[in-house]
């Protein structure tokens, strides 16, 4: 078996102050996911969870920052953002909801206070490359790569 380690040492300095959660191979996009956690960054969980539930409603967009090439501009996210450009990422949304959700509860299970989590490490990895080929007319084949991405985070009790 591999072994999977965070890419922040925080949860090991305090233990017993810190929760944290993982999920491997998310069938999701590794561009969006680098956004979606750059603005997660460093809110409470309760906040970045009703921000996701938003995002998931299309309610209000995901600002990008990284990859904004040829983005439709999204009503409000010029002053607020700094950039005018956005997208609804839902399925990155309800993944990374799934994660917060686990998160929280490894949080509970540890006994810590669910509304005086911060995030303080949030961060998307690429993963492995699924490699297929179509068959198609003439000898030629087309390739149909699927993106896999790694999430992580690590919530603290704040005071």
């Amino acid at each position: 078996m591999p072994t999977w380690h965070y890419s922040s040492d925080i949860a090991d300095r305090f233990p017993d102050k810190t929760a944290k959660a993982m999920i491997w191979d998310a069938p999701i996009s590794p561009k969006e996911a680098a956004e979606v956690a750059r603005e997660l960054r460093g809110k409470m969980l309760n906040e970045a969870m009703e921000y996701l539930k938003r995002v998931i409603k299309m309610k209000e967009p995901v600002p990008l920052r990284w990859y904004n090439g040829k983005v439709a501009h999204k009503r409000g996210l010029g002053a607020k953002a700094g950039v005018p450009s956005g997208r609804y990422p839902v399925k990155v949304a309800q993944y990374y909801l799934k994660l917060l959700k686990n998160v929280q509860a490894n949080a509970e299970n540890k006994g810590l206070d669910t509304e005086k989590l911060k995030i303080v490490h949030i961060a998307s990895h690429k993963g492995r490359t699924i490699k297929r080929w179509m068959p198609r007319a003439f000898g030629r084949a087309t390739p149909e790569f699927e993106r896999r991405t790694h999430l992580e985070v690590i919530v603290m009790e704040v005071k």
